[in-house]
C-alpha cells in the first residue's frame, strides 16, 4: 500500500472509530475487514429493561390517549421508576389520566402533584421530578421542551415537535442547549426503536439493495376523531378539545401523523430531502381547517424521488407502509428485501411464541423501547440525543402541507429561514381570531 494510500485509510480509520463512539450508547459498533473495505454496519443493540438505578421520576405535561400512553411506557421501562406529576390544560383530561394509571399499573400520581391550566406545564417542571414526558397538542411543544431542558430535565417528546419553522428552530437551539448540558433526548418516532426496522436498516446501509434511489410511504387510514362545539365553550376550548382538526396545533394530518414514515425514508436515506412539490383537498372533515389528504413529490440533493401519501378519510382502502428502492433491491423498511425480480433475499427473524411457531412483532414494543433506551442512556451516562432527527423529518413534512396549500414548490433552506409562525399570541380561554377555512392552491400563502 503507498504512503498517500495508507494516509487515507488511516483518515478514513480515525473518521469510523470516531463515529462508532458517538454511537456506543446502547451498542452500536462496527466490525473493520480491511483497509480496503468500509467497515460493516452493526445495528445497536437494544435491552429487554433499563438497568437499576436510582429512582428516576417522571412529570407528564399533556394527559390524553398518548401522555397516558407514554406514561406507562415509561413506568414499564425498568426498576425504580415512578410518576411524579401530571399537567394538562382540562381537568377531565387529567383526571382520566390519573385513574388510569390507578387502574392499570397502580401508580398514585397525589393531588398537590397534580396541575391544570396554561401554566401547568411550568408547574409540572418545576417539581421533585427528573424526566419530562411531552405530549400536549404539538403547537406548545417548542416551549414546553425549552422550559424542562432550563430547568435541567431529561425529555421524552413525542412527535411532531413544532407546527411551523419558527417553533423548529427553537426546538432545534434547545437540543443543542441539551446536548451542551449532557441532557438526555428522545423522540416519539418510536420506528427508529423497533427491532425489526432496526435490523432492516442495517441490511440496507450494509448494501443490500445498492444505492437508494426512491421510496413510497403511506400513511392513508380511516377518519381519525373530532370534538363537536358545545354551547358555552369558547373558541379556545372548543379548539384544544378538537386539537388534531386545527392545523396550529397539530401541524395537519401529514406533520402530526404521517411524519412517522417520512422518518423512516429520511433515516434510510440518512439525509432529508431538498425540495418538495405537492396538492391536498378536503372532502369530509367535519371540524377544524385541514386538509383530508395531501400527496407530495419530495426531491433529495442527488436527484432521487419519495413519494408521500396520507388520508384522513372513511370508506377507503387502507395503508400504512414504506417501500425504499436500491439499484439492486426494494424493502419495505421493515422486515422483508427483495431483488429486483421480486425474490425475497431477507427476512427479519420474529421471536417465537408459546406455541413455538414465529410470532408477527418484536419481542418488545417499540414504545416501550424507546423510553427503556432513554433510561438506559441516563443511568450509563452513554449520551443520546434525538432532536436533530425528528426536527428534520417534523420540517420535512411542513415542506409538504406548504406545498400542498399553496400549490408551489418549496424548498428547504426557505423553510428553514420562514418567519412563519401559527397560532394566537394569546393563550387564554377567549376568542381566537382563526377561521375555520380550509386554504387554497394558487390564490394565497399558507
Amino acid at each position: 500500500m503507498s504512503e498517500k494510500s495508507n494516509l487515507s485509510s488511516r483518515r478514513k480509520f480515525l473518521g469510523d472509530a470516531a463515529a462508532i463512539g458517538a454511537l456506543g450508547a446502547l451498542g452500536v459498533g462496527a466490525v473493520v475487514s480491511s483497509c480496503e473495505r468500509r467497515p460493516a454496519y452493526v445495528a445497536p443493540f437494544f435491552p429487554d429493561q433499563a438497568p437499576d438505578g436510582p429512582v428516576l421520576r417522571a412529570g407528564v405535561i399533556g394527559c390524553g390517549g398518548r401522555g397516558t400512553g407514554a406514561a406507562i411506557n415509561f413506568f414499564k421501562a425498568g426498576p425504580n421508576l415512578e410518576i411524579g406529576a401530571l399537567g394538562d390544560v382540562f381537568q377531565h383530561r387529567l383526571n382520566r389520566c390519573r385513574d388510569q394509571l390507578r387502574r392499570r399499573q397502580g401508580i398514585e400520581v397525589p393531588d398537590q402533584n397534580c396541575f391544570t391550566g396554561f401554566d401547568a406545564y411550568k408547574r409540572v417542571i418545576e417539581s421533585d421530578v427528573d424526566y419530562i414526558i411531552l405530549c400536549e397538542p404539538p403547537f406548545f411543544r417548542p416551549r414546553s421542551f425549552e422550559a424542562a431542558i432550563r430547568a435541567r430535565k431529561h425529555v421524552f417528546m413525542e412527535k411532531p415537535v413544532a407546527v411551523d419553522p419558527v417553533g423548529l428552530r427553537s426546538v432545534l437551539a434547545t437540543g443543542r442547549m441539551a446536548e451542551s448540558a449532557g441532557l438526555n433526548v428522545a423522540a416519539g418516532t418510536q420506528r427508529r426503536h423497533q427491532r425489526d426496522y432496526v435490523k432492516t436498516f442495517e441490511q440496507v446501509k450494509n448494501g443490500m439493495i445498492g444505492d437508494l434511489v426512491s421510496a413510497n410511504c403511506y400513511w392513508n387510514q380511516s377518519k381519525l376523531w373530532h370534538v363537536n362545539r358545545e354551547e358555552g365553550w369558547t373558541d379556545m376550548e372548543a379548539m384544544l378539545r378538537d386539537w388534531p382538526n386545527w392545523c396550529w396545533l397539530s401541524g395537519d394530518h401529514i406533520v402530526e401523523q404521517h411524519v412517522h414514515n417520512i422518518d423512516v425514508v429520511n433515516w434510510f436515506f440518512e439525509k432529508h430531502p431538498v425540495k418538495a412539490l405537492g396538492f391536498g383537498a378536503r372532502h369530509r372533515r367535519p371540524t377544524g381547517d385541514q386538509y383530508d389528504f395531501f400527496s407530495v413529490d419530495y426531491v433529495y440533493d442527488d436527484n432521487s424521488h419519495m413519494h408521500s401519501m396520507c388520508r384522513q378519510i372513511d370508506g377507503c382502502t387502507n395503508n400504512v407502509s414504506e417501500l425504499i428502492f436500491g439499484t439492486k433491491g426494494y424493502t419495505n423498511a421493515r422486515n422483508q428485501i427483495w431483488d429486483n425480480d421480486g425474490n425475497l433475499i431477507w427476512e427479519y427473524q420474529y421471536p417465537l411464541g408459546d406455541d413455538g411457531q414465529p410470532t408477527d412483532h418484536v419481542a418488545v414494543s417499540p414504545y416501550d423501547q424507546t423510553h427503556i433506551n432513554l433510561v438506559t442512556a441516563i443511568r450509563t451516562g452513554n449520551y443520546m440525543n434525538e432532536t436533530r432527527h425528528v426536527s428534520e423529518s417534523v420540517m420535512t413534512a411542513i415542506m409538504g402541507r406548504v406545498s400542498a396549500y399553496t400549490g408551489l414548490e418549496t424548498n428547504w433552506d426557505e423553510m428553514m429561514r420562514s418567519a412563519m409562525k401559527l397560532g394566537p399570541e394569546n393563550l387564554e380561554m377567549g376568542p381566537v381570531d382563526i377561521p375555520a377555512v380550509p386554504p387554497t392552491p394558487g390564490t394565497a400563502p399558507a
